[in-house]
């Protein structure tokens, strides 16, 4: 079987061409294989600027010499449709890594994907977050290595600058309160109490994870109290507005290691990124981390995240290495690699958790501790084969109320009134 560069499927997928074929198959730039190893390889996005992957693959060679792994790498934002691409010419490489679980239900339910259930039998499944995600009756087709949650960044100095305890146990209306307090003015520049990104899970996401809310119901009026919060910390001028931050493409990585917000929900991909920017010494922040605030103070944390895994390509060169690949990456050897990293595994065990810790520039306090512990991680967005349309409305009616182009009665309106009609076709 011919195999082709990567250039060459980059190249295809720009000019609109289906790979179509055994003799046009796409593959890896394979490196020729030392004798008696095997090359596996692994589709990955964004190799250099992405250091889990490394971390996971020097490890697994480490313990296995007798395999060489061989990234296929693919530019982050073209990712989900260059694999697409790929799967639909017959490529043959060997692990497909599941950025989303959108793209996982569509590659699985087009049997585009082998099913590992022997794989997932082996793992610690009670301790394996996000692996439900990966339950499609009964069958999985890939199992989770990584899972991010969203938690909350606090600047420890602003915090003793105001006089406020740390932010432990917060309810939204707390939450609130405490923005608005930790807002200063000086010499014309505001350092914000709190500062919201953007994105609509800031608000939607959460919700239906406190609420118990499903994304593609098409009823959403359990998002009306977040929205009701983030407007009025908007308005009290206790976080960055909507419009600013979205027309002048607000960093939040820039909005905390300068100090400009006291407090910032945000998922825990950023700690590696913030640990390696005060290692760097690109900022002075003295940070913690916290829960995420709740709906009560009945003491229990949900919060939402998105677990990514790895499955075995239906047309894989090396079916069962790449078996023995996942069923490391999801275990416990894969999960201390790359928690000295900073990346949060899915699998979370007092051994795992104590590996994170030792992070360099890590907060090791019993909060930022908690924090990293929730007791309930809800899906950020259901699997279902229509997540992404739903996605795209809701990403528009957010857009819209966050500007005040619409109120949030109307707006949480018409998110389910097109949902309904172009989505649920009821």
């Amino acid at each position: 079987m011919k195999r082709i560069t990567l250039a060459a499927i980059a190249l295809a997928a720009s000019a609109g061409l289906g790979l179509t074929g055994c003799a046009g198959a796409a593959g890896p730039a394979e490196k020729p294989a030392q004798e008696g190893k095997t090359t596996l390889s692994v589709s990955v996005w964004n190799y250099e600027g992405t250091p889990e992957f490394k971390a996971l693959f020097d490890a697994y060679e480490a313990a296995n010499p007798n395999i060489d792994i061989e990234p296929v790498d693919i530019l982050a934002e073209d990712y989900p449709q260059k694999v697409t691409t790929m799967l639909a010419g017959g490529d043959t490489t060997d692990v497909l890594t599941m950025k989303n679980v959108i793209d996982y239900s569509r590659y699985a339910n087009n049997g585009q994907l082998q099913e590992i259930n022997g794989v997932v039998d082996k793992l610690d499944k009670d301790n394996l977050a996000g692996l439900d995600a990966f339950d499609l009756n009964g069958k999985y087709f890939a199992a989770p290595y990584r899972q991010d949650f969203w938690l909350l960044y606090y600047n420890k100095d602003l915090f003793k600058a105001a006089g406020v305890e740390e932010p432990k146990d917060l309810t939204w209306d707390e939450y609130v309160a405490l923005a608005k307090k930790l807002t200063t003015t000086a010499d014309g520049k505001t350092v914000y109490g709190t500062y919201h990104h953007i994105w609509r899970s800031v608000i939607q996401a959460i919700s239906a994870a406190q609420n118990d809310g499903d994304q593609n119901s098409g009823d959403y009026g359990f998002f009306k109290d977040q929205y009701n919060t983030a407007l009025d910390l908007q308005k009290s001028g206790a976080t960055l507005d909507f419009g600013t931050a979205k027309s002048q493409k607000t960093s939040y990585r820039t909005m905390f290691e300068t100090g400009q917000t006291a407090m910032m929900p945000m998922g825990t991909w950023y700690i590696s990124g913030f640990a390696a920017a005060k290692k760097a010494g690109k900022t002075n922040v003295n940070w913690g981390l916290a829960p995420m605030p709740q709906k009560s103070d009945d003491g229990n944390v949900t919060t939402f995240g998105s677990p990514t895994a790895f499955a075995v390509n239906k047309n894989a060169a090396h079916s069962e290495e790449a078996k023995k690949f996942i069923e490391w990456a999801a275990g416990e050897e894969g999960a201390k690699a790359i928690s000295k990293i900073g990346v949060v595994p899915a699998l979370q065990n007092q051994a795992v958790t104590d590996e994170y810790f030792k992070l360099e520039g890590l907060p090791v306090d019993e909060l930022s501790k908690k924090a990293f512990t929730p007791d309930k991680t809800a899906l950020e967005m259901p699997v279902s084969d229509k997540s992404a349309a739903v996605d795209k409305i809701l990403n528009q009616e957010h857009d819209l109320i966050m500007v005040g182009e619409r109120s949030v009665e109307d707006g949480i309106n018409e998110m389910g009134k097109r949902v309904k009609s172009e989505v649920l076709n009821k």
